[in-house]
């Protein structure tokens, strides 16, 4: 059975987990003030627990190009109060940062799995994940930075760049000592990425599993989706369970969304025709998400 290890959980990736986005932000690029202050972040997380997500996960920061850049103490404030109380409601939390000392913090609450579109090349943060010895990590591919990444991205042959990078990363957490399970890659989908390019690792995304560490794909609204369907991001919801459902026939293990219910709906009814044990050949069953019990 394919698991992702994780602080308190041992996710069973038999079948598709769906990771639900909650930005404590004012100025994310679909969902921005939606949940800005912890009440109203709490209340989406318990929301979406509701609606059937797998994993929450929780950030303070925005990504989309030409975001400010926070403070640690800026960031922490937002995701704080938020993260202790997500970290009751029975699924495993995701804390969404670049920032070693965010994910300091937050795996001192207990958190389960650090997200780091960064893929943990902030100092110190390697250190920091090997020394912990549990949670869960997802690196993510980005070229540049996230003010300016969009400006004037190029590659070459775009899947072997990518491929590259997620497996030097993957590889250096190993070298550490990060257990082989603990780890999942993310293709980074319009992080430093034109829509070309993106569509041209999406059709290569297959090949990204013979890395050997399950896939974590966020398609949710991205402006990729827009310029596929000319829709504006308030309109892309068909779009992206689309993607989503596309994605897991590629392969992918975990997909990243806003939204939850419908997604995981889409899910079910894959289920329901066998479409998702013929579309990955892993005889994907009904595994739930395990309690692991404390160290």
């Amino acid at each position: 059975m394919p698991v992702w290890l994780t602080t308190r959980f041992q996710i069973d990736l038999s079948r598709p987990r769906v990771m639900g986005i909650v930005n404590v932000t004012p100025d994310s690029f679909s969902d921005g003030g939606a949940h800005a202050d912890a009440r109203s972040g709490l209340a989406h997380c318990e929301r979406l627990v509701r609606e059937g997500v797998d994993i929450l996960d929780i950030g303070g920061e925005s990504t989309r190009p030409g975001a400010p850049t926070l403070t640690v103490e800026e960031e922490w404030a937002r995701v704080a109060e938020v993260l202790k109380g997500a970290l009751t409601l029975g699924v495993p939390v995701s804390i969404d940062t670049c920032k070693t000392e965010v994910m300091r913090r937050a795996l001192d609450l207990g958190v389960d799995i650090v997200n780091d579109i960064k893929a943990l090349t902030d100092d110190g943060a390697e250190v920091l994940v090997a020394a912990h010895g549990r949670c869960g990590v997802c690196l993510m591919h980005m070229q540049g930075l996230p003010a300016t990444m969009q400006e004037r991205p190029q590659y070459g042959d775009i899947l072997s760049e990518v491929r590259g990078v997620l497996a030097a990363r993957a590889g250096a957490l190993v070298a550490l000592g990060v257990a082989h399970d603990r780890i999942t890659l993310d293709p980074g989908y319009g992080f430093g990425k034109a829509p070309e390019h993106n569509l041209a690792l999406w059709q290569a995304e297959s090949a990204l599993r013979e890395l050997g560490w399950p896939l974590l794909v966020g398609w949710s609204r991205k402006s990729t989706l827009g310029h596929v369907t000319g829709r504006p991001v308030g309109e892309r919801l068909v779009a992206s369970v689309a993607a989503a459902l596309a994605s897991v026939h590629k392969g992918a293990a975990i997909v990243r969304v806003h939204d939850v219910a419908e997604t995981v709906d889409a899910l079910k009814v894959w289920r329901a025709a066998g479409l998702l044990t013929d579309c990955t050949g892993s005889g994907r069953g009904d595994g739930q998400t395990e309690r692991q019990s404390a160290p």
